[in-house]
Parts: structure tokens; sequence; C-alpha cells
């Protein structure tokens, strides 16, 4: 007699057959790591877009307070940042329930050549739209850099 075990092929001891040394179970774990996920997984989606004179940037950023979120832009790094600080306290006759959450998280986007100080931002129904408006390139020189 034979019976059906059902297994999930992340995380189990158990190989396909034709799979006797993991190959297949080692890049599906490899690939579907956390490190890879963040990237793809951002809690900020954005769609950017680049006019002849500016970058258009709508971030989604539902269910978040204004005053929870902040965008600075560093060494030519754009970055939006939210930082949540969640407690729920209720008290009834037959049951107390307190809650806390905290969560916080970044996205970052590299502009160069960009007019700090005419940056505009507006929060509207969960979505952010940053216009970040474009200077002109400035020419960089290069430099030869001696070998020791």
């Amino acid at each position: 007699m034979f019976s059906l075990v059902p297994f999930s092929r992340k995380n189990t001891g158990l190989t396909r057959r034709g799979d006797f040394w993991g190959i297949d179970r080692f890049f599906d774990d490899f690939f579907n790591n956390s490190f890879f996920g963040t990237w793809s997984n951002s809690p900020v989606k954005a769609d950017v877009r680049e006019t002849e004179n500016e970058w258009i940037i709508d971030a989604e950023i539902p269910g978040v307070d204004k005053e929870d979120i902040q965008v600075d832009l560093n060494d030519g790094y754009l970055t939006i940042s939210v930082e949540q600080n969640n407690e729920v306290n209720e008290e009834n006759e037959n049951y107390i329930r307190r809650e806390r959450a905290y969560g916080s998280y970044k996205r970052c986007f590299y502009v160069d050549d960009v007019k700090e100080d005419e940056i505009k931002a507006t929060y509207k129904n969960g979505v952010l739209s940053l216009t970040v408006p474009k200077t002109k390139p400035t020419k960089k020189q290069g430099i030869k850099i001696d070998i020791q």
C-alpha cells in the first residue's frame, strides 16, 4: 500500500524525486530568502516619472498619518521614512485589551542635480506626491589617479 503525504518544498526535509542532493530546494530557499524579498516587497510602492524639467514620485503609503512621514534629501539621496507607533487600550466590564505596535520603514531614491529648495510634497488619500525640479547637470571633470 501507499499513502499520500502532503508537503511543501520549502523548509522540509522531503525532496522531490530526482532531487537527491536538494539542489532545487537550495535554490528555492536562496532566492526566496528575506534578503532578496526586501528589494521587491518594499512597503512603500512608488511610481517614478521623469519630465524634461522635473522628477515626479508618487509613493503609496496608505493608512499612515501625514505626521508619521518624513522626507529628507542628503548627498543626492531622497529618503521617504515612515515611523508608526500605535497603542490600543480598551477596558470594559469583562475584559481589558492592550495592544502595542511599532513599525518603521524607508525608501531611498538617488536624484542628482536637483533644486533642493524647490522640492514640493503633498500627501492625499494615502499617496505621497513629490515634485523634484532638475537643475542643469554640472559637468563633472574626471581626474587621473596615480597608482602608488
